[in-house]
């Protein structure tokens, strides 16, 4: 029981309370991954066998390194035998056995987004719909949506309202998009992630028999970041935890920020009422953080409605006030942030973050860094899994083990070439679909279905097809790495690699390599784990499910890390700048409902939350968006903030930036406009004098503009955060422009 010791008070509480359901708030940098992991080496002390647990989380990654905690807290061998991994792996494993009942084989393919986009890209060009209209992105997005909802095709043709919604987007035919790429999946054996979770709770369904085995094998179900579920996961664990609920969630409603993937807040507000005697327990000590960062959050993530009430707090020194930076406008909040990190890169460039609400923002931010050197890296980037060379690669593992799987076909069939080109792929395509086959079944038997191609394509079709049916042969007996290494050899990929000599096809050969050595350490560590023979499907489905934060990053260069604030969840930075903090930017344009605006809030505090030792917020006064600079508002979320815990410097602006920024003194009541406009500036002021500039300018005034020449002045507007007052001034020649006044350089005409 030692490890106990190194518990504060609330967490080990939280670990001892075993029996019945139980909620964690575990507040930012409060140690949740330590309770989670400390109850379930705690079970395993008390004699839980291991087999017995089932806990939940929403990376690979993060399944693992707690895997590995318990191993050292416990024993490796108590820990082996932990269903422990994310909805969709866990759903994945648990599914494959029983996949008859649902109508697959053991062998069903896994679609990631791309191949879900791909199967809906066909259907629209199929059907003659606008992709302009129907884009597939959007498409795939709204489908997830219902499956999460779990709103199924036919439900949605008789609901009214989405109908209207389609109607509203002039997505007519979306009900008819759904319902055949459903089909199309089913007859490709294959299912995308939300079909992991809705056939779980199906095969619950179907068979009880099923249901109660797995009900009395996970005795004690444990969920990470429970804010971040959605309705599909709530049932799920619902029906999993029954009749003994004996369930523990862990998560913090201050950091649901995931509405437009399905999470639903609703689940962590909601839980004392659908669990009644559930217990309580909040972790309130941040670890991470100093008081002035921790207690800014707080002063802001408090003005949220919908919370469970607590208040974090931190034992570390005070440690600086956050600094909020008005910039002119983006380049020079760029230029502003590089420059900071170059004086302090003492600190080791890993030290820095720079975040941002939108990927969009990261170009200029990009060019600034470049310019002074700075080396970054993008989170969230391309992963290694998702690179052409490597889906390929993939693609014939994939079409070995399931023949019915179209998508992999269609990526491989030309690489290496066979000479079997689009116009043939699209016969086989329209054949296989008019006579209810897949591809392969056509490929084989060309003289079935009547496929219209010439004697010489049908023999290359067949022997395609009579080489995907060796591999399948050969996946059965061959484990991971060995088959792997036959079909990249004997397929041609690995020959029509190394004919390429040039950097990028080096680069490629390299990856793919890089993908059998990766086989190879998995098959090793299964090994360890006492699994003697690991096939192909294994891996497979342990890939298909990885996501950004599972990627072993090989570079340790020293980078700067740039990345979306959702993407950020879960980090922590010694250093981080968080910009863009305008109206219509953060929180976005698109939020207008109070539950939207409240995420977005909930958004600001995980950036502000990520930050060790400092924290840098910034706006710009002029952003260049879609094609044209507009003015903005600073963001109303830096009202929310209390004023002790910031300071305040002075604007930059393009022309005169300096590398020393002058603190200035505000009041602490100080304005920060909320406007939702960005196109009208804040307060007009009649003949109002601007420090910035030596004329006193007032409507009707006529002045000279070395660009768009003569006009008359309409209004002044006077900034009170940034000191970058306005003018706007309709021209005799140009239309009414609205220009800051430091940069206007107007005369008297």
């Amino acid at each position: 029981m030692d490890f106990l010791d190194q518990l504060n008070s609330s967490q080990r509480e939280a670990v001892t309370y075993t029996e019945g359901p139980s909620l964690i708030v575990a507040g930012a940098g409060s140690g949740k991954t330590r309770v989670l992991t400390y109850r379930i080496a705690y079970l395993l002390q008390q004699g839980v066998p291991a087999s017995r647990i089932m806990a939940l989380t929403f990376t690979n990654k993060a399944a693992r390194e707690m895997k590995e905690r318990i191993a050292r807290l416990v024993s490796a061998n108590d820990a082996r035998y932990l269903a422990m991994g994310t909805f969709h792996s866990i759903c994945t494993r648990l599914i494959r056995p029983y996949a008859d009942l649902l109508g697959y084989t053991r062998d069903f393919s896994i679609y990631d987004t791309p191949d879900s986009k791909s199967v809906i890209k066909a259907i629209c060009k199929e059907r003659g719909l606008d992709e302009k209209i129907y884009k597939s992105g959007a498409v795939q997005a709204r489908i997830s949506m219902m499956k999460n909802n779990g709103v199924s095709p036919r439900e949605y043709e008789m609901n009214q309202n989405l109908l209207r919604e389609d109607r509203e987007m002039r997505m007519y035919e979306f009900a008819t998009i759904y319902a055949l790429y459903e089909a199309r999946l089913k007859a490709a054996n294959a299912m995308d992630f939300d079909d992991l979770l809705i056939n779980m709770l199906r095969l619950m369904d179907l068979s009880p028999e099923v249901r109660n085995r797995y009900q009395q094998q996970f005795q004690y179900i444990l969920v990470d970041e429970y804010q971040d579920t959605n309705y599909i996961q709530f049932l799920l664990i619902k029906k999993l935890t029954e009749p003994q609920n004996n369930i523990c969630v862990v998560g913090d409603d201050a950091q649901s920020i995931y509405s437009f993937r399905g999470a639903d807040i609703r689940n962590i507000l909601n839980f004392r009422q659908v669990y009644p005697n559930a217990k309580l327990f909040k972790l309130e000590r941040n670890y991470r953080s100093t008081q002035n960062i921790v207690n800014a959050a707080n002063s802001l993530i408090h003005k949220n409605q919908h919370q469970i009430e607590k208040t974090v707090y931190s034992e570390k020194e005070a440690g600086q006030p956050l600094n909020l930076q008005p910039y002119m406008d983006d380049r020079t909040e760029a230029l502003g942030v590089a420059t900071k990190i170059q004086r302090m890169r003492h600190k080791g460039y890993d030290a820095f973050a720079v975040l941002y609400r939108t990927n969009a923002q990261s170009r200029v931010i990009e060019g600034e860094l470049r310019k002074l050197n700075i080396p970054y890296r993008i989170y969230g980037g391309t992963s290694f899994y998702q690179r052409k060379e490597i889906k390929d690669a993939l693609g014939y593992l994939r079409l070995a083990v399931n023949a019915r799987d179209n998508e992999a076909l269609l990526r491989i069939v030309g690489f290496p070439g066979r000479g079997i080109g689009e116009t043939t792929m699209k016969k086989v395509s329209a054949n296989a679909i008019e006579h209810h086959k897949c591809y392969l079944d056509v490929m084989r038997q060309p003289d079935d279905t009547g496929l219209d191609v010439s004697a010489a394509t049908k023999k290359k079709l067949q022997a395609f097809a009579a080489l995907i049916d060796t591999y399948h042969e050969q996946s059965e007996t061959l484990d991971a790495f060995a088959f792997t290494e036959t079909v990249l050899r004997t397929s041609g990929v690995m020959t029509a690699l190394a004919m390429d000599r040039s950097t990028e096809g080096i680069d490629r050969a390299q990856n793919v390599q890089e993908l059998l050595n990766a086989i190879h350490e998995f098959v090793e560590q299964r090994a360890k784990e006492g699994i003697d023979y690991t096939p192909i499907t294994d891996f497979l489905s342990e890939v298909s499910l990885q996501t950004d934060q599972d990627e072993n990053l090989t570079d340790t260069t020293e980078r700067v890390t740039l990345m979306t604030v959702h993407a950020a969840k879960g980090l922590e930075f010694p250093v981080v700048f968080i910009v863009g903090l305008e109206e219509q930017l953060f929180p976005s344009q698109f939020c207008i409902k109070p539950s939207e605006i409240e995420e977005e809030r909930r958004l600001l505090y995980v950036a502000i939350t990520r930050a060790e030792e400092q924290c840098y917020l910034s706006f710009a006064r002029q952003r260049f968006r879609n094609g044209s600079f507009t003015f903005n508002s600073p963001s109303r979320f830096l009202q929310d903030i209390d004023r002790q815990y910031f300071e305040m410097t002075r604007p930059q602006s393009t022309d005169r930036f300096t590398n020393s920024a002058q603190t200035f003194s505000r009041p602490r009541d100080l304005d920060i406009s909320t406007s939702r406009s960005t196109s009208s500036p804040k307060t007009p002021v009649s003949g109002a004098t601007t420090s910035l500039t030596n004329a006193a300018w007032k409507p009707d005034d006529r002045v000279s503009h070395r660009v768009f020449g003569v006009g008359t002045v309409l209004r002044v507007y006077r900034d009170e955060v940034t000191e970058n007052d306005k003018i706007e001034i309709r021209f005799d020649t140009q239309g009414t422009k609205t220009l800051l006044l430091t940069h206007a350089k107007l005369e008297r005409a």
